[in-house]
């Protein structure tokens, strides 16, 4: 987050999806002072978001977007998006001529240059933003935001998204944003899979595997998921995180993109058969380094 993100003029700007993420990055908004409209398809989760910070709440996308300069969503896969944007009532029915929508939420490359081709054809603008750092990222204020769009756009919200990220990067046209979260995804599953591995393989050839991640933590096998999940993969403990669920949801666009491109993506394929043994165990909303209990109690 910069520094001076408080600092910032205020914004009159809309966020519509409240849900893990968004509740959170909404309430960024409204602690750096910004006019905040909230929507929420559950409207009691709006009414709790309103008990705890301040602004206003909406009953539809459209009356959220209703005067908003900038208007921030975080739904959950594509048809979501459509419904809260496109659809009869959806937000951008709402918006005025030069204003900007920004969709957070982790979806397809195709349905940011669908919406980004839907937003010029009503003289609005279309940034793609989705997001990695997990609830505890959005609850700290320090998300990375991996942006697609124009250049101009970009400039005009990267001080108002500052509210909840540390790094806000463009990185190229509509579509691209979600491209690169497609990447972050991909190198995630072959990072938390080759973990489980590894911290299985301690156990079983007899190491203390939490002294093994206290080593290995400060070499080249040092990473995010490794300081933040090896400890939990040792001691079998997933019912937190991020859902094994969404992680398919992810994959799955990441694998559909592969198809369309031709790249190969061999171990993430194969990663994702196992999260779908994860989840034939009744094990969806586990976090993702639930992948080490397919190898302790195969």
């Amino acid at each position: 987050m910069s520094a001076d993100a408080s600092n910032n003029k205020s914004e009159r700007v809309a966020f519509i999806g409240l849900g893990v993420m968004g509740f959170h990055m909404a309430g960024h908004l409204a602690s750096a002072g910004h006019q905040v409209t909230v929507y929420n398809r559950t409207a009691s989760r709006a009414e709790e978001w309103l008990k705890k910070f301040k602004g206003t709440s909406a009953a539809t996308p459209a009356e959220a977007a209703s005067g908003a300069r900038i208007v921030f969503a975080c739904v959950g896969n594509d048809d979501d998006v459509r419904a809260i944007s496109t659809a009869s009532n959806g937000a951008f029915s709402g918006m005025q001529a030069g204003s900007v929508f920004v969709d957070h939420t982790t979806a397809s490359a195709e349905l940011a240059r669908e919406l980004d081709a839907a937003a010029r054809e009503r003289g609005l603008h279309f940034l793609d933003g989705p997001v990695s750092g997990g609830e505890a990222g959005a609850q700290n204020g320090v998300l990375t935001v991996m942006m697609g769009g124009e250049a101009d756009q970009f400039e005009q919200v990267e001080p108002v998204i500052d509210s909840y990220a540390r790094a806000v990067t463009l990185m190229g046209p509509a579509g691209a944003g979600q491209l690169t979260k497609m990447v972050n995804q991909i190198c995630i599953a072959g990072l938390v899979q080759g973990l489980a591995e590894g911290m299985n393989f301690a156990k079983c050839v007899g190491l203390d595997a939490k002294l093994v991640l206290e080593v290995i933590s400060k070499g080249a096998a040092q990473s995010w998921q490794m300081e933040n999940r090896g400890a939990t993969m040792v001691d079998d403990k997933f019912d937190f995180g991020f859902a094994v669920d969404w992680m398919r949801k992810d994959l799955a666009i990441c694998l559909a993109e592969a198809r369309r491109t031709g790249a190969r993506l061999p171990v993430t394929a194969l990663v994702d058969q196992f999260y779908a043994q994860v989840q034939a165990r009744g094990g969806g909303r586990w976090d993702t380094s639930s992948l080490m209990r397919l190898l302790t109690t195969p």
